[in-house]
C-alpha cells in the first residue's frame, strides 16, 4: 500500500477548483478521521484520544463550501462508510438515532439498525455487548441541520466530543437512551451571518466552541466553466485508499521518542491567540493537535506518529488558526457586531478603497442610520481592523509572526494556504 502523502494526493485528484484549497484539505482531514472512527486511539494519561474532529468551514456565500464537502462525502460513501447523520434533526432524535432506536406506535421504541437488532437478539440489551457508536455529521448547511440557537444541543455535542464509556441521557418523553463509546465527527459549513444566527454569543467560552475548528476561506477568484472530471480509475484509487485506511488502522497508536519530544516542545512554547474569544480553544489546542497527528499518521499508514507527522499536523493547524479570528469576524464583540462583521467582509474582498457612501448602500438594510455606520468604522479603525486610504476604507491585513521552522514547515502546504 502506498505511503505517499494522502492529502497531497487528494488535492492532485481534486485538481484546480473554485473552492479554496484549505476547504478541500480540511474536508479530507475530517473525512479520514471519520473513517478511522474508534479504530485508532492514542493513549493519553488515564484515558485515550480518538481522532474525531468538529470542523466548520466559514466563508461568504458562493465560496464553494458545499462543493468541497459533498465531494469528499461521496468518496467516503463509496469507500463503505455508512454512519452519516440525517440532514436535519433534533437533540432527541439525534440521540435515538445514535442509540439505534426508532419510535413506534404508542410511544414505544424499538431497535432500528441491523447491528443493534442482531446484538439485542443474541445477547440482550446489556451495555457490555455494545460496540462503539460512530456518527459523521456532514452538514454543508449547518443551520438546516439543527434549529438556531440550540444551546442545549450544542452542549450535548460538546460533551460527546471526547466522551469515554456509556453516554446516558433522558429525552423529553422520559425515555432513557444509552450510547456506548460515542465517537462523533462534524464537517459543516456556514457563512459569518449564518454563524451569528446559529450560535448565541454566550457560546464563546463554552465546551462546544472550544472543540470547534473554524476554517476560514476566501473567494479564490477562479471561474471554471467546466470543472475537472477525474477518471474512474483515479476515483477508484482514492476510494480504495480510504477503505484501506479504515481497514488497516490498528486499535492503538503511539508516538516515536522524537515525535514525543517535539510535541512537548510545541505544548510548552505555544503562545496562543491575542483574541480573547479563543481562550477556551487554546486550552484544548494540544488535544486538537494530537487528533490531527493520529489522522495524518494513519492516512499514510505509519505504524506510529513520527516527527514528520507532528510537523505536518502542526503546520496545518497553525495556518488554520491564522484565519480563525477572521472566520469568526466580529461575532461576540458586542453591539452592532453583525454589521461590523459585514463591513470587514466587504472591505476584505475589495481591491480598492471603498467610500463611505458606497459602504452605506451595501449595509443600509442592516444599519439604522449613517451615523451608526460612522461609529462602526471609527471603532474598527481604532481596533486596527481597517484603515483609511484617500477618501475610502480598506481592510487591514495582519502580519503573521514568524514561527520556528522546526515545528512549522510552510512548504508542506500550497502557496494559497500559506499566503506566500
Amino acid at each position: 500500500m502506498q505511503n505517499s502523502d494522502f492529502f497531497a494526493d487528494y488535492l492532485r485528484y481534486i485538481g484546480v477548483t473554485e473552492s479554496p484549497t484549505i476547504f478541500h484539505r480540511w474536508c479530507a482531514l475530517s473525512g479520514v478521521a471519520a473513517m478511522l472512527g474508534y479504530n485508532k486511539l492514542l493513549p493519553f494519561g488515564h484515558s485515550t484520544i480518538a481522532p474525531n474532529m468538529y470542523v466548520m468551514l466559514l466563508g461568504r456565500a458562493g465560496v464553494r463550501k458545499s462543493t468541497a464537502i459533498k465531494t469528499f462525502k461521496s468518496l467516503i460513501i463509496q469507500a463503505g462508510y455508512t454512519t452519516i447523520a440525517a440532514d436535519r434533526t433534533t437533540k432527541e432524535k439525534f440521540l435515538l438515532d445514535l442509540a439505534g432506536e426508532d419510535e413506534v406506535a404508542g410511544g414505544a421504541y424499538k431497535k432500528s439498525t441491523p447491528e443493534a437488532i442482531l446484538e439485542s437478539n443474541l445477547w440482550g440489551d446489556s451495555e457490555d455487548n455494545l460496540d462503539p457508536t460512530e456518527c459523521f455529521i456532514v452538514a454543508d448547511e449547518w443551520n438546516e441541520f439543527t434549529s438556531l440557537g440550540n444551546v442545549e444541543f450544542y452542549g450535548q455535542l460538546g460533551n460527546m466530543w471526547d466522551y469515554r464509556g456509556v453516554y446516558k441521557n433522558r429525552i423529553k418523553t422520559g425515555k432513557s437512551v444509552s450510547i456506548n463509546q460515542p465517537v462523533l465527527n462534524i464537517l459543516a459549513a456556514n457563512t459569518p451571518t449564518g454563524f451569528a444566527q446559529a450560535f448565541p454569543q454566550e457560546i464563546i467560552g463554552q465546551g462546544f466552541f472550544s472543540r470547534l475548528l473554524l476554517i476560514h476561506g476566501e473567494e479564490t477568484g477562479r471561474r471554471i466553466t467546466f470543472p475537472h472530471c477525474p477518471s474512474p480509475e483515479d476515483t477508484a484509487e482514492i476510494v480504495a485508499r480510504l477503505a484501506a485506511i479504515r481497514r488497516l488502522a490498528t486499535p492503538t497508536s503511539e508516538s516515536s521518542p522524537l515525535a514525543t519530544k517535539l510535541l512537548d516542545k510545541i505544548y510548552q512554547s505555544y503562545k496562543g491567540f491575542e483574541d480573547a474569544r479563543f481562550e477556551s480553544y487554546m486550552n484544548r489546542r494540544m488535544t486538537h493537535l494530537l487528533k490531527l497527528c493520529i489522522t495524518v499518521s494513519a492516512a499514510n499508514f505509519n505504524k506510529q506518529i513520527t516527527e514528520s507527522d507532528v510537523v505536518y499536523a502542526n503546520t496545518i493547524l497553525h495556518y488554520a488558526e491564522i484565519g480563525m479570528p477572521k472566520a469568526l469576524g466580529e461575532f461576540g464583540k458586542g453591539k452592532n457586531s453583525d454589521v461590523a462583521n459585514k463591513v470587514i467582509d466587504i472591505l476584505s474582498n475589495t481591491k480598492s478603497p471603498m467610500p463611505m457612501l458606497k459602504l452605506w448602500s451595501l449595509v443600509s438594510h442592516d444599519c439604522d442610520k449613517q451615523s451608526s455606520l460612522l461609529e462602526i468604522l471609527t471603532n474598527l479603525r481604532a481596533a486596527d481592523k481597517i484603515q483609511t486610504v484617500g477618501n475610502g476604507f480598506m481592510a487591514k491585513r495582519k502580519v503573521v509572526e514568524a514561527v520556528s521552522t522546526e515545528v512549522v514547515d510552510a512548504s508542506l502546504l500550497t502557496a494559497e494556504e500559506t499566503g506566500v
